[in-house]
């Protein structure tokens, strides 16, 4: 698998991984602190080839996320799951454990973070839907965001998220019922 956009990553070990899954190039922040270059490297990958930033599911990976998509804009975004990125023995997480066939499949799911989002799906939705406090409010988050293949959020990331991706009411509920459907069967 060929990708045509460079891939962002936080290290040389997410390098490795990825190039082991796919046939890329990729950029390297080196940590969280993304600096000046750095955002000048990605923003002008941005303007030739296209980004698809792939950082761990984690807080710092958020953050680099974050930084990088607010100083380049129209940039795809990539997500593993915690599960997906969970090295052996529980001995950290990254996307540099992650497997080749994870990796792809991230790859292939990447999106476009919509710059003035379509509010759609509501607060008071997600709060009717079990999806903002209360018992089981995570796992919940955690299951709809693999199926939506937007990536892990907490409560007040989840809205957002569901308005940058320009995710349907109904695409919305098809997959809430899945997840329901599933806490159902586990219980």
């Amino acid at each position: 698998m060929k990708i045509q956009e460079i891939i962002v990553v936080e290290g040389k070990d997410d390098t490795t991984a990825i190039k082991r899954a796919v046939d890329a190039d990729t950029i390297e922040t080196n940590g969280s602190a993304v600096n000046q270059s750095t955002i000048e490297k990605i923003r002008r990958a941005q303007e030739t080839r296209g980004v698809i930033i792939f950082t761990d599911p984690d807080y710092p990976g958020e953050k680099i996320r974050k930084t990088i998509a607010e100083n380049v804009p129209g940039c795809k975004h990539a997500f593993l799951t915690k599960a997906a990125a969970m090295a052996k023995g529980d001995k950290g997480i990254g996307v540099e454990h992650a497997s080749p066939e994870a990796i792809r499949e991230a790859l292939r799911d990447a999106q476009v973070m919509m710059e003035q989002p379509v509010e759609e799906i509501t607060q008071e939705d997600l709060i009717a839907a079990g999806l903002i406090a209360g018992k089981g409010a995570k796992e919940r988050r955690i299951r709809l965001g693999e199926l939506l293949k937007i990536g892990y959020t907490n409560g007040k990331q989840l809205h957002k998220r569901l308005m940058m991706f320009q995710i349907s009411k109904q695409e919305f509920s098809e997959a809430l019922v899945q997840v329901l459907q599933q806490e159902g069967e586990n219980e």
